[in-house]
């Protein structure tokens, strides 16, 4: 079990190392580590400190929890080969791009499905309209909803997909632009699993997921050889 733990957490390692473009000599560098000790990590031959876990970490753009959680695609998401979809739901066409390079940095290369509106979130969600064509797709994995939307607001759509049985499991990040209480306060409420606040950058997407334990289905199964697409 040990050995098993220490060779998916080595896999994870040289999976993000690679998808960032880094050689073992420069991630050795970042994190003020020898290459031979990143070399022995990654083939699951060495024993990690708390320490050099945090260096690690931070050489490798992620939180601890996100990179542990990367740590379960081996076991998880490579034995499936499936590619989990995203929805996004936001009328700002700048945060939709600044979301897009977000998940660039993080190397999350799924599709995802933009919608500028909550009533065309709803007719995408629930296959009616112009998406009735598709109902034996399947559904997205995760939903990022902007609060402030036009036609439905992006409480009104949460409210519609947790009350749901076809939706309800589906996990919600709320997108808000301000703090404001009531707003979290309502979403919570109602069922969404945390909020990111706009825009989107990299730390709060891995701290948003990491909490939801989805790192792991975010990425692209998919080995990605030198670095990210």
């Amino acid at each position: 079990m040990v050995v098993d733990i220490k060779n998916r957490f080595g896999a994870a390692v040289r999976s993000r190392r690679k998808c960032l473009g880094f050689s073992q000599e420069a991630l050795a560098g970042r994190a003020g580590l020898h290459r031979t000790y990143i070399a022995d990590i990654e083939r699951g031959a060495r024993n990690l400190s708390l320490a050099n876990i945090e260096k690690l970490a931070l050489a490798l753009e992620l939180s601890i929890p996100a990179l542990f959680s990367q740590s379960d695609l081996p076991s998880k998401a490579k034995t499936t080969g499936e590619i989990l979809d995203i929805l996004m739901v936001e009328d700002d066409p700048a945060d939709v791009e600044l979301t897009q390079l977000a998940f660039k940095s993080l190397c999350v290369s799924n599709r995802v499905q933009v919608v500028r509106d909550g009533a065309d979130a709803l007719e995408f969600l629930f296959r009616t309209g112009i998406y009735a064509s598709s109902k034996s797709e399947p559904q997205p994995q995760l939903v990022l909803l902007d609060i402030s939307l036009p036609k439905v607001n992006g409480l009104e759509v949460l409210r519609r997909i947790k009350t749901d049985p076809r939706t309800r499991q589906i996990p919600v990040i709320m997108l808000t632009a301000s703090e404001l209480s009531q707003d979290i306060e309502e979403s919570r409420r109602l069922g969404a699993e945390t909020y990111i606040r706009k825009p989107v950058d990299l730390p709060r997407f891995i701290q948003a997921t990491a909490q939801l334990r989805l790192c792991w289905a975010l990425l692209k199964t998919q080995a990605v050889p030198g670095g990210c697409n």
